[in-house]
Parts: structure tokens; sequence; C-alpha cells
């Protein structure tokens, strides 16, 4: 008697964005990136078995634009409102969020933390590992507080059996640490493959948008900081979020990346303790913490993260080159844009910078990427040529062109009124936005029009 055997083929998966191709190309044809096409053995038969089970079920709905009842989605509160700020108000029933990182840097501290609060509330919570046993989760569990038996733990990595579970449990929210680790049977390849990870954020989804169950799913990063597996994963899921900051550093950063139910621009600030991560309510005055009061090279500049001004400090080093070629180094800005700043101060302020080498950072180790930040590298740069301070209590923010122009920012009245709240007295902005900046007590508002008159100013 003859035995049916699943047939297997051998195809090529891109990293970057899922396509699929018989055989090995140099270059992707959908993405053009190149040498990211990856070998993976799959199952002939996975497609076809899937296909056939929809069928079945009819569970395909089709209706008219009319026919569908527009509700305003209620959003549950996570307990830390620096998770909610960036979440755009609290969880969404059947949200699929992506949660990235660097290895320990606070990922699932931060969901585990999220597990106590929205616990002790009420919510019912399932929360899968497929690194950690039981055991381990405990004891940093302890770490962080008492939980209620709203949570339960599970280790397991086979999302057949998962999602059985989900079925006859029903939480509120589920929480996947990680997508790496999970498997799909159907699926010849190994856990952590590109097959097996858009496979699984497949599963996922349809659990959550078909039970109505938020899924946070924890992804691991590459080595250039993305999330590890094929980039269509970022697409599949609802909201995406990144943590940022130096693992060795007290502070950290979630960031929104992608979110369908709030702003992208938005940030949470957190600093990691003993008892795990804890709300920063004033980024500003944490990134300022240690300040030097008469040094040369340093100047405060703001920085809009969302709807909120964050203050911080811009320190700049230039000094007479050893070498025949001078060095030019930034940390947590744009190097290229250290050097086209660096480039307007020589020819239209006159400054003989082509000789020095130039040291820039962000304190704190925060990356910006604004430009409304180069008035203040400028200033910086400046007071370190020259070896003079700069007055602790000036703010100084613009976009610099490449004529010397320092030209209007968004926001600018936000930004003020934060340097105001802090008690800085006086502040540099471009005189193109004196128009929408009203007068605000207890700081003094300096307009300029190019870089010469503020240099000149200081």
């Amino acid at each position: 008697m003859a035995t049916s055997k699943t047939k297997t083929k051998t195809v090529f998966f891109c990293n970057e964005c899922g396509y699929e191709s018989p055989k090995w190309v140099g270059q992707c044809p959908a993405c053009r990136e190149w040498n990211t096409m990856v070998e993976e053995r799959v199952s002939a038969s996975a497609a076809v078995k899937s296909t056939k089970e929809a069928l079945t079920k009819g569970e395909s709905i089709v209706a008219s634009i009319s026919q569908i009842s527009l509700e305003e989605e209620s959003k549950t509160s996570t307990g830390i409102k620096e998770f909610d700020r960036v979440l755009g108000g609290g969880v969404v029933p059947g949200s699929l969020t992506l949660v990235g990182g660097d290895p320990g840097i606070g990922k699932s501290t931060l969901l585990l933390q999220t597990c106590r609060l929205m616990g002790n509330s009420g919510v019912k919570i399932l929360y899968v590992s497929g690194e950690e046993s039981l055991k381990q989760i405990k004891l940093r569990a302890l770490r962080i507080g008492d939980f209620s038996d709203c949570v339960e733990l599970m280790c397991e990595t086979n999302l057949a059996v998962i999602e059985e579970v989900i079925r006859k449990k029903k939480p509120g929210i589920v929480i996947i640490d990680s997508i790496q680790t999970m498997f799909v049977e159907d699926v010849t390849s190994a856990p952590g493959s590109v097959s097996q990870v858009r496979e699984s954020t497949g599963i996922l989804m349809r659990i959550a948008k078909g039970m109505d169950v938020s899924v946070f799913i924890v992804g691991h990063v590459t080595k250039e900081g993305t999330v590890a597996g094929p980039r269509v994963l970022e697409h599949m899921v609802d909201t995406v979020l990144y943590f940022e900051g130096d693992r060795h550093a007290s502070y950290r950063i979630l960031r929104g990346v992608k979110n369908r139910f709030g702003s992208t621009n938005e940030i949470g600030v957190f600093e990691m303790r003993s008892e795990g991560l804890v709300e920063v309510a004033n980024p500003s005055e944490f990134m300022l913490e240690g300040r030097p009061k008469d040094a040369s090279g340093c100047v405060v500049s703001c920085s809009m993260e969302g709807s909120r001004p964050i203050l911080l400090e811009i320190q700049a080093l230039v000094c007479r080159t050893n070498f025949g070629i001078p060095r030019r180094q930034a940390q947590g800005a744009d190097y290229n844009r250290l050097n086209l700043l660096m480039a307007v101060l020589e020819k239209r302020v006159g400054l003989s910078l082509g000789e020095c080498d130039a040291y820039l950072n962000i304190a704190g180790g925060i990356k910006v990427t604004e430009p409304a930040i180069d008035l203040g590298i400028v200033l910086a740069v400046v007071s370190s040529f020259r070896n003079k301070p700069l007055s602790p209590d000036l703010v100084a923010f613009g976009e610099v062109g490449l004529s010397g122009e320092v030209r209007s920012i968004p926001q600018i009245e936000g930004r003020v009124k934060e340097a105001a709240k802090l008690g800085f007295k006086s502040c540099m902005v471009p005189a193109t936005g004196k128009d929408a900046l009203k007068n605000i007590d207890g700081i003094k508002i300096l307009y300029v029009n190019s870089v010469a008159e503020a240099i000149s100013l200081i």
C-alpha cells in the first residue's frame, strides 16, 4: 500500500521584504536590496491545506461600507503612562504589537511590569515564553512586585498548542516572548527562519483579529538595529515599538515606529533600576543632570519628540589636529550634519576650522535627527573653538541653512515654555518665527536671522 508523502521544495526568501524566488539571485527583484536571499525548505502541502480549511470554514465576510457599523475602539490603560503615550492612549482590543530592541535593554521587563499592573486591575493575561523556564520568569517577577492570579505563565514554542490554550483560557492580552522561538509544524524550516517568523506572525494576527485578543510580540534585533526576520513582519503588525539607549546606561527610550491607532512621533522615557523600569516624568530635567556651568563648548538646545519638548545638552570639542587630515566624530547626531555646519562656519563666518579636529556629543546618549538643534551645534563649536564658555542660562534652537541663515522650526512656543519652566533666562530662536511666538514671562527671547548674528550676540 503506497503511503502519501508530503512534497518539499527549496525556495529562496528575501530577508528584507519576504519576496519568494525559486532560485538564488544577488539582488531582490522586489525591494532591490543586495545579498538578502536565504535558502529554506517549505512544505508544498501546507499552503494547500490552509486554503482548504479556510474555504471549508467560510470565515471570510463580504460587506459593503454602509453595512459596517463604526464604533469607537475603547483603549485599556497599561498602568504605565509613558507606555500609554507611545501606544496612543492604551491597548486596543484585537491589536498586534511588536516590541523590538537590543538584548538586555528591558523588553521583557516592561511587558512583565505591564502584566502585573493590568493583572491587578482584573485583566486576564497569558504570558508565553519560549526562552525562559517558569522558575526563571518567577525570579524576575519577584524583583518587580506581587502578581495577581489573573496573570498565567506558559513555556511553549508550538503555536498550535498556544492557539488551543488561548481558545480555552480566552485571555484579554497575550504576550509572546519571543517570535523567533515560535514554530509552525507545517513549515519544515527551523524556528527563527524567514518562513517560520512570517507564518507564526500570520497565525498570531489571525488570533488577535478573530478572537479580539491584544497580542504583544517580542522581537530580536540584528546588529543593524532592525527586527530579525523578514521586513514584511513590520508590515503585518499594527504597532512597532523600539527600545533605544545604551544597555549600560540608566535610561531607556521607547519609540513608536509604526502605529495604526496613534502618533508615531511620541516617545516614552524610562530609567532602569533594581526593581525594574521606572517612568521619567520630566525627561528634560533628567537629561540635564550634572551639566557643567563654566565649560566651553556646551550649550542647551531643544528637540521635539512628538508633542513633547526635550531639552538636551550639546557638547563640542574643537582642537588643532596632530595629523594631516582632521578628524570629525559625532555621537548622538548626524556626522554629515556636523561637517556641513562646520563648512558653513568657515565660509560664512570666516572661522578657520579646516585644520581642527571636531568632536560632537549629545549628553545622555540620546540620538537626535531633527535639524532644530543646528543652531545649538554651531554655538557649541564656536564656543569650543574660541575657548569661551556660553551663559548657562541660554537655550538655542533653529535650523541652519547653507547660506548661514537661521530658518524657522515648528512648535517654537512649546520649546520656549519648556525652557522657561526649567529656569532658563534667555532663549535664542529664529527671527522668522517672531509672529507665531507670544511673550512668555520669565525668559528673554533673542531673535536671530543668521549664524553671524547669533555669534555676535554671545
